[in-house]
Protein backbone atom coordinates (compact mmCIF):
# COMPACT_ATOMS: atom_id res chain seq x y z
CA UNK A 1 0.00 0.00 0.00
CA UNK A 2 1.30 3.26 -0.96
CA UNK A 3 2.08 6.28 0.83
CA UNK A 4 0.55 9.52 0.23
CA UNK A 5 2.81 11.28 -1.83
CA UNK A 6 3.85 8.09 -3.83
CA UNK A 7 0.59 6.43 -4.27
CA UNK A 8 -2.26 6.03 -7.07
CA UNK A 9 -5.98 5.02 -7.13
CA UNK A 10 -4.73 1.48 -7.56
CA UNK A 11 -3.54 1.63 -3.75
CA UNK A 12 0.09 0.50 -5.31
CA UNK A 13 3.41 3.23 -4.92
CA UNK A 14 3.59 4.62 -8.14
CA UNK A 15 7.27 5.35 -7.33
CA UNK A 16 9.13 3.14 -5.74
CA UNK A 17 6.89 0.08 -6.66
CA UNK A 18 6.36 -1.49 -3.59
CA UNK A 19 9.90 -1.56 -3.15
CA UNK A 20 9.72 -0.11 0.23
CA UNK A 21 11.83 2.44 2.34
CA UNK A 22 10.53 5.56 1.52
CA UNK A 23 11.53 8.65 4.15
CA UNK A 24 7.97 8.86 4.93
CA UNK A 25 7.44 5.32 6.43
CA UNK A 26 4.47 4.52 4.51
CA UNK A 27 6.03 1.96 1.95
CA UNK A 28 5.96 -1.48 4.12
CA UNK A 29 9.20 -0.45 5.87
CA UNK A 30 11.07 -2.82 7.62
CA UNK A 31 11.66 -5.12 5.29
CA UNK A 32 13.50 -8.09 4.13
CA UNK A 33 15.21 -8.48 1.18
CA UNK A 34 14.33 -11.82 -0.17
CA UNK A 35 17.98 -13.25 -1.40
CA UNK A 36 16.31 -16.54 -2.40
CA UNK A 37 12.98 -15.32 -3.83
CA UNK A 38 14.99 -16.10 -7.45
CA UNK A 39 16.35 -19.65 -6.68
CA UNK A 40 14.51 -22.87 -7.69
CA UNK A 41 12.56 -25.21 -5.60
CA UNK A 42 13.98 -28.38 -6.05
CA UNK A 43 11.92 -30.05 -3.14
CA UNK A 44 8.62 -28.55 -3.33
CA UNK A 45 7.05 -31.10 -0.50
CA UNK A 46 9.40 -29.84 2.49
CA UNK A 47 9.32 -26.16 1.38
CA UNK A 48 8.54 -23.71 4.12
CA UNK A 49 4.63 -23.27 4.64
CA UNK A 50 4.78 -20.19 6.67
CA UNK A 51 4.86 -17.03 5.51
CA UNK A 52 5.22 -13.45 7.01
CA UNK A 53 2.43 -10.92 6.67
CA UNK A 54 3.01 -7.60 7.70
CA UNK A 55 0.06 -5.15 8.32
CA UNK A 56 -0.22 -1.37 8.69
CA UNK A 57 2.70 -0.55 6.15
CA UNK A 58 5.02 -2.78 7.75
CA UNK A 59 4.52 -1.69 11.45
CA UNK A 60 3.19 -5.13 12.67
CA UNK A 61 4.63 -8.20 11.18
CA UNK A 62 3.24 -12.02 12.25
CA UNK A 63 3.54 -15.57 11.03
CA UNK A 64 1.03 -17.41 9.07
CA UNK A 65 0.57 -21.01 8.51
CA UNK A 66 -0.25 -21.30 4.66
CA UNK A 67 -2.97 -24.42 4.61
CA UNK A 68 -4.15 -23.83 1.35
CA UNK A 69 -2.43 -25.12 -2.17
CA UNK A 70 -1.36 -22.08 -3.70
CA UNK A 71 2.20 -20.76 -3.08
CA UNK A 72 2.48 -17.28 -2.16
CA UNK A 73 5.25 -14.38 -2.93
CA UNK A 74 6.55 -11.29 -1.40
CA UNK A 75 3.72 -8.68 -2.42
CA UNK A 76 0.33 -10.97 -2.51
CA UNK A 77 -2.54 -9.45 -0.34
CA UNK A 78 -4.17 -13.12 1.26
CA UNK A 79 -6.80 -12.61 3.78
CA UNK A 80 -6.08 -14.08 7.25
CA UNK A 81 -7.71 -15.08 10.40
CA UNK A 82 -8.18 -12.29 12.86
CA UNK A 83 -10.01 -12.00 16.19
CA UNK A 84 -13.42 -13.27 15.04
CA UNK A 85 -12.94 -12.55 11.80
CA UNK A 86 -10.95 -11.75 9.31
CA UNK A 87 -7.87 -9.50 8.18
CA UNK A 88 -5.80 -8.77 5.55
CA UNK A 89 -2.19 -8.16 4.87
CA UNK A 90 0.13 -8.43 2.79
CA UNK A 91 3.17 -10.80 1.96
CA UNK A 92 6.60 -9.69 3.15
CA UNK A 93 8.60 -12.43 3.07
CA UNK A 94 8.57 -16.30 1.78
CA UNK A 95 10.01 -19.16 0.99
CA UNK A 96 13.07 -20.80 3.43
CA UNK A 97 13.73 -17.71 4.15
CA UNK A 98 11.03 -17.56 6.44
CA UNK A 99 12.74 -20.31 9.12
CA UNK A 100 15.52 -17.88 9.40
CA UNK A 101 13.43 -15.01 10.51
CA UNK A 102 11.20 -17.37 12.91
CA UNK A 103 14.58 -18.41 14.70
CA UNK A 104 15.73 -14.74 14.87
CA UNK A 105 12.30 -13.92 16.86
CA UNK A 106 12.51 -17.47 18.49
CA UNK A 107 9.57 -18.76 17.41
CA UNK A 108 8.61 -22.50 16.85
CA UNK A 109 7.50 -23.23 13.09
CA UNK A 110 5.76 -26.60 14.67
CA UNK A 111 3.32 -24.28 16.86
CA UNK A 112 -0.01 -25.08 17.00
CA UNK A 113 -1.01 -21.44 18.41
CA UNK A 114 0.24 -19.72 14.76
CA UNK A 115 -3.09 -19.06 12.65
CA UNK A 116 -3.83 -19.67 9.33
CA UNK A 117 -4.13 -18.18 5.68
CA UNK A 118 -7.62 -18.09 4.36
CA UNK A 119 -7.47 -17.18 0.78
CA UNK A 120 -5.98 -14.61 -1.39
CA UNK A 121 -7.64 -11.35 -0.72
CA UNK A 122 -10.62 -10.61 -2.91
CA UNK A 123 -12.01 -7.78 -4.82
CA UNK A 124 -14.80 -7.51 -1.97
CA UNK A 125 -11.73 -8.20 0.90
CA UNK A 126 -9.76 -5.07 -0.32
CA UNK A 127 -12.35 -2.93 -0.22
CA UNK A 128 -13.55 -3.23 3.27
CA UNK A 129 -9.99 -3.04 3.74
CA UNK A 130 -9.72 -0.03 2.74
CA UNK A 131 -12.98 1.64 4.04
CA UNK A 132 -11.75 0.32 7.34
CA UNK A 133 -8.63 2.14 7.22
CA UNK A 134 -10.47 5.44 6.28
CA UNK A 135 -11.98 5.31 9.61
CA UNK A 136 -8.31 5.22 11.46
CA UNK A 137 -7.47 9.11 11.16
CA UNK A 138 -11.07 10.21 12.62
CA UNK A 139 -11.06 7.34 15.12
CA UNK A 140 -7.39 8.07 16.52
CA UNK A 141 -8.77 11.94 17.12
CA UNK A 142 -11.71 10.90 18.80
CA UNK A 143 -10.14 8.64 21.19
CA UNK A 144 -8.04 11.57 21.51
CA UNK A 145 -10.60 13.39 22.84
CA UNK A 146 -12.29 11.07 25.32
CA UNK A 147 -8.94 10.12 27.03
CA UNK A 148 -8.36 13.52 27.81
CA UNK A 149 -12.12 14.17 29.03
CA UNK A 150 -11.34 10.93 31.34
CA UNK A 151 -7.70 12.80 32.31
CA UNK A 152 -5.98 10.01 31.65
CA UNK A 153 -2.17 10.43 32.00
CA UNK A 154 -1.35 8.86 28.54
CA UNK A 155 -0.75 9.61 25.07
CA UNK A 156 -2.53 7.58 21.84
CA UNK A 157 -0.08 7.58 18.91
CA UNK A 158 -2.16 4.93 16.49
CA UNK A 159 -5.05 2.89 15.84
CA UNK A 160 -4.80 -0.25 13.78
CA UNK A 161 -8.67 -1.54 13.12
CA UNK A 162 -9.28 -5.14 11.67
CA UNK A 163 -10.15 -4.99 7.88
CA UNK A 164 -13.79 -6.73 9.18
CA UNK A 165 -13.88 -3.47 11.09
CA UNK A 166 -15.03 -5.92 14.35
CA UNK A 167 -11.76 -5.23 16.24
CA UNK A 168 -9.54 -2.23 17.24
CA UNK A 169 -6.25 -2.13 18.69
CA UNK A 170 -5.18 1.23 20.45
CA UNK A 171 -1.37 1.58 20.79
CA UNK A 172 -0.30 4.29 23.50
CA UNK A 173 2.52 5.64 25.36
CA UNK A 174 2.52 6.30 29.41
CA UNK A 175 4.99 7.20 32.08
CA UNK A 176 3.57 5.06 34.69
CA UNK A 177 0.60 2.75 35.31
CA UNK A 178 -2.95 3.87 33.34
CA UNK A 179 -6.47 2.59 34.38
CA UNK A 180 -8.44 2.46 31.32
CA UNK A 181 -11.16 0.22 32.32
CA UNK A 182 -13.58 3.14 32.09
CA UNK A 183 -12.03 4.11 28.51
CA UNK A 184 -12.75 0.34 27.35
CA UNK A 185 -15.88 0.81 27.83
CA UNK A 186 -16.25 4.55 26.50
CA UNK A 187 -14.42 3.42 23.12
CA UNK A 188 -16.53 -0.06 22.70
CA UNK A 189 -19.59 1.94 22.67
CA UNK A 190 -18.63 4.75 20.39
CA UNK A 191 -16.86 2.61 17.88
CA UNK A 192 -18.70 -0.42 18.53
CA UNK A 193 -15.42 -2.95 18.37
CA UNK A 194 -13.77 -5.02 20.61
CA UNK A 195 -11.03 -2.39 22.07
CA UNK A 196 -7.67 -3.77 22.79
CA UNK A 197 -5.02 -1.39 24.47
CA UNK A 198 -1.07 -2.10 23.50
CA UNK A 199 1.26 0.30 25.76
CA UNK A 200 4.28 0.86 23.66
CA UNK A 201 7.61 2.39 24.91
CA UNK A 202 8.96 6.05 23.55
CA UNK A 203 11.28 4.07 21.00
CA UNK A 204 8.33 2.27 19.76
CA UNK A 205 6.24 5.43 19.03
CA UNK A 206 9.02 7.35 17.46
CA UNK A 207 9.15 3.97 14.81
CA UNK A 208 5.54 3.92 14.14
CA UNK A 209 5.72 7.80 13.80
CA UNK A 210 9.04 8.16 10.92
CA UNK A 211 10.94 11.03 10.72
CA UNK A 212 14.67 11.91 9.51
CA UNK A 213 17.47 11.94 11.86
CA UNK A 214 20.72 14.59 12.77
CA UNK A 215 22.10 11.67 10.25
CA UNK A 216 20.31 13.02 7.65
CA UNK A 217 18.96 9.37 7.30
CA UNK A 218 15.84 7.66 7.81
CA UNK A 219 15.36 6.52 11.45
CA UNK A 220 16.89 3.20 12.36
CA UNK A 221 13.90 2.51 14.12
CA UNK A 222 11.67 3.26 11.52
CA UNK A 223 13.25 1.44 8.61
CA UNK A 224 15.46 -1.76 10.91
CA UNK A 225 15.72 -1.64 14.16
CA UNK A 226 13.40 -3.90 15.85
CA UNK A 227 15.54 -4.83 19.71
CA UNK A 228 15.55 -1.51 21.63
CA UNK A 229 18.69 -1.84 24.18
CA UNK A 230 19.27 0.65 27.00
CA UNK A 231 21.41 3.39 26.47
CA UNK A 232 23.25 5.30 28.98
CA UNK A 233 25.30 8.18 28.91
CA UNK A 234 28.17 6.04 30.06
CA UNK A 235 28.17 4.96 26.08
CA UNK A 236 28.75 8.67 24.96
CA UNK A 237 31.57 9.05 28.60
CA UNK A 238 33.35 6.15 26.50
CA UNK A 239 33.55 7.67 22.95
CA UNK A 240 34.85 11.32 24.89
CA UNK A 241 31.51 12.64 23.36
CA UNK A 242 30.21 15.88 25.49
CA UNK A 243 27.25 15.25 27.65
CA UNK A 244 24.70 17.49 25.76
CA UNK A 245 21.43 15.79 26.20
CA UNK A 246 19.97 17.87 23.08
CA UNK A 247 22.54 16.50 21.16
CA UNK A 248 22.52 12.95 22.29
CA UNK A 249 18.65 12.54 22.73
CA UNK A 250 16.78 11.74 19.34
CA UNK A 251 13.59 12.67 18.08
CA UNK A 252 11.96 9.92 20.80
CA UNK A 253 13.46 11.91 23.54
CA UNK A 254 15.76 9.13 24.42
CA UNK A 255 19.18 8.98 23.53
CA UNK A 256 20.09 7.67 20.48
CA UNK A 257 20.67 4.26 19.90
CA UNK A 258 23.43 4.87 17.76
CA UNK A 259 25.30 5.53 20.32
CA UNK A 260 25.74 1.62 21.61
CA UNK A 261 26.79 0.94 17.38
CA UNK A 262 30.57 1.80 17.76
CA UNK A 263 30.38 1.25 22.07
CA UNK A 264 32.50 -2.18 21.67
CA UNK A 265 35.09 -0.40 19.09
CA UNK A 266 35.37 2.13 22.06
CA UNK A 267 36.20 -0.32 24.80
CA UNK A 268 38.34 -2.50 23.00
CA UNK A 269 40.89 0.42 21.91
CA UNK A 270 40.66 1.51 26.00
CA UNK A 271 42.07 -2.14 26.79
CA UNK A 272 45.66 -0.47 25.54
CA UNK A 273 45.04 2.46 27.92
CA UNK A 274 47.08 2.04 31.56
CA UNK A 275 44.45 1.64 34.25
CA UNK A 276 44.89 3.56 38.01
CA UNK A 277 46.64 6.36 35.72
CA UNK A 278 43.69 9.40 36.44
CA UNK A 279 46.80 11.42 38.74
CA UNK A 280 50.47 11.49 37.99
CA UNK A 281 53.00 13.02 40.80
CA UNK A 282 55.52 15.59 39.88
CA UNK A 283 57.39 18.64 41.64
CA UNK A 284 54.59 20.95 40.95
CA UNK A 285 51.89 19.42 41.88
CA UNK A 286 49.85 16.46 40.72
CA UNK A 287 48.53 16.05 37.31
CA UNK A 288 44.61 15.41 36.42
CA UNK A 289 44.24 13.64 33.36
CA UNK A 290 41.38 15.74 31.55
CA UNK A 291 40.97 13.57 28.24
CA UNK A 292 41.83 10.73 26.57
CA UNK A 293 42.78 10.69 22.75
CA UNK A 294 41.54 6.75 21.41
CA UNK A 295 42.25 7.51 18.17
CA UNK A 296 45.89 8.60 18.72
CA UNK A 297 46.63 7.02 21.76
CA UNK A 298 47.73 9.96 23.72
CA UNK A 299 46.55 11.03 27.19
CA UNK A 300 46.22 14.82 28.06
CA UNK A 301 47.24 15.95 31.53
CA UNK A 302 47.01 19.61 33.14
CA UNK A 303 48.66 20.74 36.40
CA UNK A 304 46.37 22.53 38.94
CA UNK A 305 48.16 25.96 38.72
CA UNK A 306 48.54 26.01 35.06
CA UNK A 307 46.66 26.09 31.95
CA UNK A 308 48.68 24.42 29.98
CA UNK A 309 47.61 20.81 28.40
CA UNK A 310 50.19 18.10 28.29
CA UNK A 311 49.90 15.48 26.04
CA UNK A 312 51.68 11.94 26.64
CA UNK A 313 51.71 8.96 25.22
CA UNK A 314 51.06 5.92 26.95
CA UNK A 315 54.59 4.60 27.38
CA UNK A 316 55.35 8.27 28.91
CA UNK A 317 52.43 7.57 31.16
CA UNK A 318 53.51 4.15 32.24
CA UNK A 319 57.08 5.01 33.06
CA UNK A 320 55.93 7.85 35.14
CA UNK A 321 53.46 5.85 36.90
CA UNK A 322 55.85 3.08 37.51
CA UNK A 323 58.01 5.92 39.12
CA UNK A 324 55.18 7.31 41.63
CA UNK A 325 55.32 3.47 42.80
CA UNK A 326 58.55 3.94 43.93
CA UNK A 327 58.01 7.36 45.55
CA UNK A 328 59.93 9.16 42.50
CA UNK A 329 58.20 12.56 41.39
CA UNK A 330 59.10 14.01 38.03
CA UNK A 331 60.67 17.28 37.34
CA UNK A 332 57.83 18.39 34.88
CA UNK A 333 55.57 17.47 32.09
CA UNK A 334 56.77 18.05 28.41
CA UNK A 335 53.94 17.66 25.79
CA UNK A 336 55.16 15.11 22.75
CA UNK A 337 54.49 15.15 19.64
CA UNK A 338 50.84 13.87 18.63
CA UNK A 339 51.25 10.72 16.84
CA UNK A 340 49.24 10.15 13.86
CA UNK A 341 48.29 13.96 13.45
CA UNK A 342 47.80 16.06 10.55
CA UNK A 343 51.04 18.28 9.66
CA UNK A 344 50.96 21.56 11.03
CA UNK A 345 49.44 24.00 8.77
CA UNK A 346 51.05 27.22 8.37
CA UNK A 347 49.44 30.70 8.98
CA UNK A 348 49.86 32.98 5.49
CA UNK A 349 50.99 36.11 6.86
CA UNK A 350 48.85 38.95 6.01
CA UNK A 351 49.93 42.89 5.45
CA UNK A 352 48.41 45.55 7.31
CA UNK A 353 47.84 47.68 4.47
CA UNK A 354 45.17 50.22 7.01
CA UNK A 355 46.24 53.67 5.92
CA UNK A 356 48.53 53.08 3.18
CA UNK A 357 45.68 54.59 0.75
CA UNK A 358 44.96 58.28 1.60
CA UNK A 359 42.45 60.97 0.08
CA UNK A 360 45.51 62.86 -1.37
CA UNK A 361 47.08 59.29 -3.38
CA UNK A 362 42.98 59.31 -4.76
CA UNK A 363 43.14 62.89 -6.02
CA UNK A 364 46.27 62.22 -7.80
CA UNK A 365 45.53 59.71 -9.81
CA UNK A 366 42.12 61.31 -10.89
CA UNK A 367 44.29 64.18 -11.56
CA UNK A 368 46.72 61.92 -13.65
CA UNK A 369 43.77 60.50 -15.39
CA UNK A 370 42.15 63.59 -16.65
CA UNK A 371 45.76 65.16 -18.28
CA UNK A 372 46.13 62.21 -20.05
CA UNK A 373 42.42 62.30 -21.67
CA UNK A 374 43.05 65.91 -22.37
CA UNK A 375 46.34 64.97 -24.28
CA UNK A 376 44.55 62.28 -26.22
CA UNK A 377 41.80 64.43 -27.35
CA UNK A 378 44.42 67.59 -28.59
CA UNK A 379 46.48 64.85 -30.19
CA UNK A 380 43.06 63.38 -31.98
CA UNK A 381 42.10 67.27 -32.91
CA UNK A 382 45.98 68.24 -34.31
CA UNK A 383 45.58 65.22 -35.90
CA UNK A 384 42.35 66.16 -37.51
CA UNK A 385 43.64 69.78 -38.85
CA UNK A 386 46.60 67.98 -40.33
CA UNK A 387 44.78 66.09 -42.52
CA UNK A 388 42.27 68.83 -43.42
CA UNK A 389 45.07 71.19 -44.47
CA UNK A 390 46.34 68.49 -46.49
CA UNK A 391 43.21 68.26 -48.21
CA UNK A 392 43.34 72.10 -48.91
CA UNK A 393 46.23 72.08 -50.67
CA UNK A 394 45.68 69.36 -53.46
CA UNK A 395 41.98 71.15 -54.16
CA UNK A 396 41.89 72.51 -57.87
CA UNK A 397 42.32 76.41 -58.25
CA UNK A 398 39.31 76.67 -59.99
CA UNK A 399 36.94 74.68 -57.37
CA UNK A 400 35.65 77.11 -54.47
CA UNK A 401 36.23 75.39 -51.19
CA UNK A 402 33.55 73.44 -49.78
CA UNK A 403 31.89 74.54 -46.23
CA UNK A 404 31.15 71.89 -43.10
CA UNK A 405 27.74 70.74 -45.51
CA UNK A 406 29.77 69.89 -48.69
CA UNK A 407 28.29 73.15 -50.41
CA UNK A 408 30.74 75.44 -52.03
CA UNK A 409 31.61 78.24 -50.27
CA UNK A 410 30.52 81.03 -52.70
CA UNK A 411 26.77 81.70 -51.03
CA UNK A 412 25.93 83.69 -54.63
CA UNK A 413 27.05 81.16 -56.99
CA UNK A 414 23.05 80.06 -57.71
CA UNK A 415 22.22 83.45 -57.69
CA UNK A 416 24.45 84.10 -60.59
CA UNK A 417 23.81 81.64 -62.77
CA UNK A 418 21.83 82.71 -65.88
CA UNK A 419 18.53 80.55 -65.73
CA UNK A 420 18.46 81.97 -61.86
CA UNK A 421 18.76 85.99 -62.61
CA UNK A 422 15.88 88.31 -63.23
CA UNK A 423 14.77 88.81 -66.76
CA UNK A 424 16.94 86.25 -67.95
CA UNK A 425 14.60 85.03 -69.83
CA UNK A 426 14.26 88.29 -71.71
Amino acid sequence: MGCSSCGTNSGKPNGCKSNGGCSTGGCNRMNVHDWLRNLPIADTDNVCRIVEVSFNNGSRKEFYRNTTVQLYEKGDMVTVEGVSGFDVGEVSVSGELVRLQMKKRGVDENNAEIKKILRRASDRDLDMFRQTKLREPEALMRARSIAKKLNLEMKLSEVEIQADGRKATFFYTADGRVDFRELIKAYASEFKVKVEMKQIGTRQEAGKVGGIGSCGRELCCSSWLTNFKSVTTIAARYQNLSINQTKLSGQCGRLKCCLNYELDTYLDALQGFPDNADILETVKGNALLIKKDIFRSMMWYTLPDSSRHYALTIATVRKIKALNLKGTRVEALESEEIQGGKPKEVEPEFVDVVGQISLGSLEKNARKHKSRRNRDNQQRNDQQKRVEGRNEKNRPQNQPPKNDNGNNNNRNGNRNHPGNRRGGNK
